[in-house]
């Protein structure tokens, strides 16, 4: 676990800590001067070099064996992307519905999953939402409705409308003792703790750079279980997705035998310069510092939100990052702590407070003390 000097340290390198209270890292993470360093070394790469591109693919390629090791994953195994979107639709185009052309899925995940499955129906698919019973998704409401027929499971890791982790283990046993593959959505989670995805034997992974990965927009990342490459053929495709990509062949589609067969067109490359310090920074603060952090800045917070009386959408049980308060009136909620210079943010009827290693316990208290004069605009437990 990090001191405190050490948490401070850490915070000297996030310029928006000295003026806000930024427990908005479930929408964006902080911006950090390492980030900055890095878009000004991609714009410093653009002025200087003769051929620019040369060197950008040094760097795109950089990033993809950094992001494999972030999550024990083979560089083969991962594709760069542009949004989750981008990852998850690829997979989606190329698998098959026949007789098994069920999707199972929890009300609890992000839209893009719900709505890219959906989108699957007229090809087959037979979608399948399961219902949440105390703002979670019990592991027997899955064992219930994956079967023979299934053919996968997209499952949010931690939920954006209420902080809830979901049992992931529990669930890919289920899948894979159904013949069902398992796509997890990291985005809400990556960044927030160690990440292994062997371990958990996922068959895809997605997530994105703008939250916990502290990295700017419009990049991201997908990790496809290497067995699994070689059988999918997307029907989204582009020239990133060829196996020589400067052979400028029109004629013949030869995807790579790698992940970057999912990829679709030229990467995003002052994110990837951006990106590339922000998991770099992470790295060198250590994985278990920052989920250590962050799990001691959610307890304090849940518990003083219990204290004061605030219903919880998060199980009491969380470790964090996302904790969410249920608020009658979220706008106004929002309104008022953000006067009182707190970035949060809102989703439904919950006002989200989103903690990171940057995050010390003086967030805490100041998020909970102005709590303290909102029990109107609160929902009473």
């Amino acid at each position: 676990m990090l001191t405190d000097d050490q948490v401070a340290g850490v915070r000297a390198n996030f310029p928006i800590l000295q003026e806000k209270t930024y427990l908005y890292s479930c929408s964006q993470g902080a911006l950090s001067y390492a980030v900055v360093a890095g878009l000004d070394d991609y714009v410093a790469s653009w002025r200087t070099s003769t051929a620019p591109w040369d060197v950008w693919m040094g760097a795109y390629e950089s990033l993809r064996v950094s992001f494999a090791r972030f999550i024990n994953a083979e560089p083969d195994e991962i594709a760069i992307i542009n949004s989750a979107s981008g990852g998850i639709n690829p997979i989606a185009s190329a698998l098959h519905f026949d007789a098994r052309d069920g999707v199972v899925m929890s009300e609890y995940e992000f839209p893009t999953m719900g709505q890219i499955w959906l989108a699957q129906q007229p090809r087959g698919a037979r979608v399948r939402f399961l219902d949440g019973v105390g703002n979670a998704v019990p592991v027997e409401a899955y064992a219930r409705a994956i079967d023979e027929r299934t053919r996968i499971v997209p499952l949010t890791q931690l939920s954006f409308l209420n902080g809830s982790r979901s049992d992931v283990p529990a669930i890919t046993r289920i899948a894979h003792d159904n013949g069902a593959l398992v796509f997890l959505d990291g985005y809400q989670d990556c960044g927030t703790r160690p990440l292994d995805v062997k371990a958990l034997d996922v068959d895809f992974f997605v997530t994105g750079t703008l939250k916990y990965l502290l990295g700017p927009p419009g990049l991201g990342f997908l990790y496809v279980k290497r067995a699994l490459i070689d059988s999918l053929v997307p029907t989204m495709s582009s020239w990133f997705a060829q196996r020589d990509i400067f052979a400028f062949d029109t004629r013949h589609l030869d995807l790579a035998p790698s992940a970057r067969r999912f990829e679709n067109g030229a990467p995003n490359i002052p994110s990837i310069y951006g990106a590339a310090p922000a998991l770099d920074l992470l790295t060198r603060v250590g994985m278990e510092n920052v989920a250590a952090q962050i799990e001691r800045l959610a307890r304090t917070f849940l518990d003083g939100a219990k204290a004061l009386g605030i219903a919880t959408k998060t199980p009491a049980s969380s470790v964090g990052p996302l904790v969410v308060l249920r608020a009658a009136d979220p706008a106004a909620a929002l309104a008022q702590l953000t006067e009182r210079g707190i970035v949060v943010s809102t989703r439904m009827d919950g006002v989200r407070f989103a903690f990171h290693v940057y995050n010390d316990m003086a967030d805490v208290h100041a998020a909970l003390n102005a709590l303290e004069g909102m029990q109107g605009l609160m929902v009473s437990a």
